[in-house]
């Protein structure tokens, strides 16, 4: 069979990589290995995870908030088979979703494990056969795997990764989490609002150290009141398991060791980019030192008709980059000028608050020596999050100290996760803290306290503090 471009992986990235190359009148195949499309992100990662976040807030409001709120319950209890299970149904939603715009839009799809015979061949070995394909172009796709340290040994019942934390038969009494990121401190949230006692060990001085500092500072605060106990700059040395017990050994700055006992261990220090299996040197291809196959401004590989995007190329491990850089090549192989601002890709955290993030950090434009002024806003202040009982964080906007365009905004609170698409238009049309400013909010929302916080940052003249 002969294709104009294939897609090597089905998650985000590769499966709209696909829909956009199939839009734009390219016979387009796309191989994935497992049985199921959507890659990690629709089958272990962002949406079981979101899923499992959802059920385990409502039973965290029913114990803790729905009192004040007149409403009485008895017997509250969680059903840990129920939770998964409506997971699984939401995923297997989604991943149906996803057959059927293959189907709409003429993709072929291929299951097995593809490999490069050369640049425009590629082998797909499937359970039963070998299919042998030849394609123009081809797009990398494979995404990524869970990161570990090399003196632990993933036995994926105690010591376990984020695949089998979505997962577990049995509610655990302490959960040690080993990694202050997104992915641990998600899944964390899970396990602590019904009743796990987490322990969260991090080698860096602060949680979610990729964002601003001032959110890390806030979530920790914020975690510690719903019952996490944090170690930051803690550097596991040793986790061992002992029958249905897993030990982890730790030390600090000063070389002071300290261990903790519990009965699952998630290892969440990260991803790493996954290429088992593609024979990249037949394509004449290989991966960097961190394992990533090195691409130039158009997502290109050093063979002129393989490109390569998402999670397998440099920049964060976000599905919704990987949606963008397969827009972007599908668009550049219809020889069109498509163009991706990396700054304007936002990130968020889906705890509770949630914490988002978008263009320069405080710390960064420090670095920078880039001139800036802030202003923040706390949701305390803000009517409709103390109607919603959700009054923990803020909103801090940075902008230009001389032409106020906004440069960074960060926000801990409420719907965040949503709020933040407000300041990515913002700056992609390099609006000032004032453009904002003077834009009405409806009232009472969330979304005024991204006015206020850019009101604070323009002569400090919020309205509500």
């Amino acid at each position: 069979m002969k294709y104009d471009v294939t897609i090597i992986g089905s998650g985000p990235g590769g499966y709209v990589a696909a829909i956009r190359c199939a839009q734009l009148g390219m016979k387009t195949a796309l191989i994935e290995k497992y049985d199921t499309l959507g890659g990690t992100c629709l089958n272990v990662g962002c949406i079981p995870s979101k899923a499992l976040l959802d059920s385990s807030e409502h039973f965290y409001n029913a114990k803790n908030h729905f009192k004040a709120h007149g409403i009485g319950l008895t017997n509250l209890k969680v059903d840990l088979k129920q939770m998964i299970s409506r997971k699984d149904e939401v995923v297997s939603q989604t991943v149906a979703g996803i057959d059927f715009l293959m189907k709409k839009n003429k993709i072929d799809v291929l299951h097995g494990i593809g490999s490069f015979m050369d640049s425009h061949t590629i082998s797909v070995k499937g359970h039963e056969k070998e299919t042998i394909i030849e394609s123009d172009k081809v797009i990398i796709a494979t995404g990524s795997k869970p990161a570990s340290l090399p003196f632990i040994k993933l036995d994926k019942k105690r010591i376990i990764t984020s695949t089998e934390a979505l997962s577990l038969k049995t509610m655990p009494k302490h959960l040690i989490v080993i990694g202050g990121g997104v992915i641990g401190l998600e899944l964390g949230s899970v396990y602590a609002r019904l009743g796990t006692k987490v322990t969260v060990v991090e080698f860096l001085d602060s949680l979610i150290p990729n964002m601003d500092k001032s959110l890390g500072r806030e979530l920790k605060k914020v975690l510690k009141k719903q019952g996490f106990e944090i170690y930051l700059k803690h550097k596991v040395t040793a986790v061992t398991v002992k029958g249905a017990k897993v030990s982890v050994k730790m030390e600090d700055t000063k070389g002071e060791e300290k261990s903790l006992e519990g009965d699952y261990c998630l290892v969440a220090i990260g991803r790493k980019p996954y290429t088992d299996g593609l024979n990249l040197e037949k394509a004449g291809l290989e991966t960097d030192a961190s394992g990533r196959i090195e691409v130039n401004d158009q997502l290109q590989t050093k063979t002129e008709n393989i490109y390569a995007i998402g999670d397998v190329v440099r920049g964060a491990m976000l599905a919704h980059k990987a949606e963008e850089e397969g827009v972007f090549v599908a668009e550049t192989i219809a020889g069109q000028k498509p163009h991706i601002n990396y700054l304007l890709i936002p990130g968020v955290v889906y705890t509770w608050p949630e914490a988002a993030s978008v263009g320069y950090t405080e710390e960064q434009l420090k670095e920078k020596g880039i001139s800036y002024k802030s202003g923040s806003f706390p949701f305390r202040a803000s009517g409709r999050a103390r109607a919603s009982m959700d009054i923990e964080g803020f909103i801090k906007v940075l902008a230009h100290k001389e032409t106020d365009e906004i440069l960074g905004v960060h926000m801990i609170g409420p719907r965040a996760a949503d709020m933040i698409g407000e300041a990515v238009v913002a700056m992609e049309y390099r609006a000032a803290a004032e453009d904002i400013a003077r834009i009405s909010h409806a009232h009472p929302t969330y979304t005024e306290a991204f006015k206020e916080a850019c009101l604070a940052a323009t002569a400090n003249r919020a309205l509500h503090i």
